[in-house]
């Protein structure tokens, strides 16, 4: 007999709307049962968890009378809701709140297996990604998080792999910030040349939708550093804390204390032109040489060293020719001095909705 597969979503921006559009393509999915959003929640009326919610936007979801709508439940409640419904239950988080990801451990011991891109609770204290696994094991639930590193390339999955199968890593080098590997491409490009100046390219993206809204939070590179973590925790890397290593900030220092405001934001840009000179410098350093300026970061596996920041790549090579995609070189024993290299875009709403549902997927797969 098939275990009934319930489902909660939390999170329905980009990435949420596009997953409930995929969710509706599936033959057989799981009953939606609850959909949160920051300020609100849907939920089916228990007992019966019936009827459903449907796969579509928060507003033509929320037109359904018979479901209950309320204010903003804490993970605690979520939890609870989710792992008293008469079958296996996921959580899908299609959020970046550390809050809810400090909470997964509550998900997990009462068997509410986790699907999610959130890259909090993974990258944070190791004490909390070590609870969330050991909670998993204790309540016989799931954790599926691929997304958290590369988008739908699959990074972890292939080091897990390489791992399991007793292949010994020796280095991990790529580009894990596709709005970087864009930025920088354009700053300067792998064949050819570019007067472009840093700031224009800044606030061109930043125009377009290719960086956050504000675009310190892709410039610090604490999302890329985070991600490194997760891959390095995931071959037995132990990083105690995200701080644990020097991470090259590319807003410049006298721009960094400005607040996350509005406001705040502005005045980064309306400065940021000023220190173009810099970025110059940097493009001028890498020209002299011979090479090209990227943004990478690497994890050398003997000597546990991991560095994050601006560094100059050989011309030719898979870096230096990226055109806004990721990238990630894997060396191994076995592979010897030709990587295994995996590549391709790595972010966007349905890109990353697509990867959160391999995962829901494999985990359906695995609760039947």
């Amino acid at each position: 007999m098939t275990t009934p597969l319930y489902l909660g979503i939390v999170g329905v921006g980009g990435v949420g709307n596009a997953f409930l559009e995929q969710l509706g393509q599936l033959p057989n999915p799981p009953k939606l049962i609850l959909l949160a959003r920051s300020s609100q929640t849907l939920s089916s009326p228990v007992p019966a968890y019936s009827p459903s919610i449907p796969f579509a936007t928060w507003e033509d979801a929320a037109k359904l009378p018979s479901l209950v709508k309320s204010d903003a439940l804490p993970p605690t409640e979520i939890a609870a809701f989710l792992a008293s419904a008469p079958g296996r239950t996921i959580l899908v988080d299609n959020t970046s709140d550390l809050a809810l990801a400090q909470a997964y451990p509550i998900f997990l011991e009462r068997g509410v297996s986790v699907v999610t891109p959130n890259k909090k609770g993974f990258s944070e204290d190791i004490t909390l990604f070590n609870d969330i696994f050991a909670s998993a094991v204790r309540g016989n639930a799931l954790v599926y998080h691929q997304c958290t590193v590369g988008g739908t390339l699959p990074v972890l999955s292939t080091l897990r792999d390489l791992v399991a199968t007793g292949d010994e890593i020796i280095r991990i080098e790529g580009v894990l910030s596709g709005t970087l590997s864009l930025l920088l491409c354009e700053f300067m490009p792998g064949n050819g040349t570019s007067n472009v100046r840093w700031s224009s390219l800044v606030s061109h993206a930043k125009e377009i939708g290719h960086t956050e809204p504000d675009p310190r939070d892709d410039l610090n590179g604490l999302d890329f550093a985070r991600k490194l973590i997760i891959i390095a925790r995931v071959i037995g890397i132990e990083v105690t804390r995200p701080d644990s290593f020097p991470v090259e900030s590319l807003i410049p220092d006298e721009l960094s204390s400005l607040p996350s405001s509005a406001g705040g934001i502005s005045e980064f840009m309306n400065e940021l032109p000023k220190y173009d000179v810099k970025m110059d410098a940097a493009k001028n350093a890498a020209r002299e040489q011979g090479k090209v300026l990227r943004y990478v970061g690497s994890i050398d596996v003997p000597t546990r060293a991991i560095e994050v920041g601006l560094r100059h790549v050989e011309k030719g090579s898979p870096i230096a020719n990226l055109q806004g995609s990721q990238i990630v070189s894997i060396y191994t024993k076995r592979y010897g001095a030709n990587p295994l290299i995996l590549q391709g875009g790595g972010g966007g709403g349905e890109v990353t909705a697509m990867g959160l549902m391999a995962d829901l997927l494999k985990v359906m797969e695995r609760l039947k």
